[in-house]
């Protein structure tokens, strides 16, 4: 699949079918996520993977009883290895890089769970305290998400706002000269290629007389 295409049609699932996803798939997530990058290239990130119904019930119930998370046939709980990060960055480190690193690794294992065919979501809601309690998560590793992972038994468009709501030039909230507005190309061409295929159909027309 194309990687325009991936990051275009992925969205959160939470409806999901009841089949099991084959290990060398969910592997094969995992493995897109450890190719994220990371600061000093540390690799903070650590997943643990859930498939047993009993311990994704109990995680449910640690994530604000999100109960549609229990039709997602695996969980992974995705964590963060902060003295890995410390050693190198200090308070920085710990505070804002390790974080982003992982948040890369997620995005990636996201992606990738699309294009094999996957539904997935991100969840951020949980009882930190209490997760690691029942997956004895040492003291210096923090779960940072739980992702929900499955064949998504719906398929739903998503909407973004304009690019132009989201970008400065030179400083924060700087317009660029609306004169040379021109992304992204993509945009522009649909906006245009209705007005296209008439003039190209009128030529050809005209050169078959």
């Amino acid at each position: 699949m194309e990687l325009d295409k991936v990051i275009k049609e992925r969205y959160s699932v939470r409806r999901f079918k009841k089949l099991e996803i084959p290990w060398y798939i969910v592997s094969e997530c995992l493995e897109a996520a450890t190719y994220a990058p990371s600061s000093g290239n540390v690799q903070n990130w650590h997943f643990i993977v859930i498939k047993e119904k009993e311990n994704r019930e109990k995680i449910v119930k640690l994530c604000e009883e999100q109960y549609w998370m229990l039709n997602a046939p695996v969980l992974i709980i995705v964590c963060n290895v902060l003295t890995k990060v410390r050693r190198l960055f200090d308070v920085r480190g710990e505070a804002l890089y390790a974080v982003q690193n992982c948040a890369a690794a997620i995005e990636n294992l996201l992606l990738k769970a699309y294009e094999l065919g996957l539904g997935s979501t991100w969840i951020g809601a949980f009882n930190e305290t209490e997760l690691k309690e029942m997956l004895n998560i040492p003291g210096d590793i923090r779960p940072q998400a739980i992702i929900a992972l499955g064949y998504g038994q719906d398929f739903e468009k998503t909407t973004r706002e304009p690019l132009d709501n989201f970008v400065s030039f030179e400083e924060y909230g700087k317009r660029e000269d609306k004169s040379r507005n021109t992304f992204p190309i993509s945009e522009t061409l649909k906006k245009n290629i209705d007005t296209l295929k008439y003039k190209l159909g009128k030529n050809d027309k005209e050169n078959k007389k």
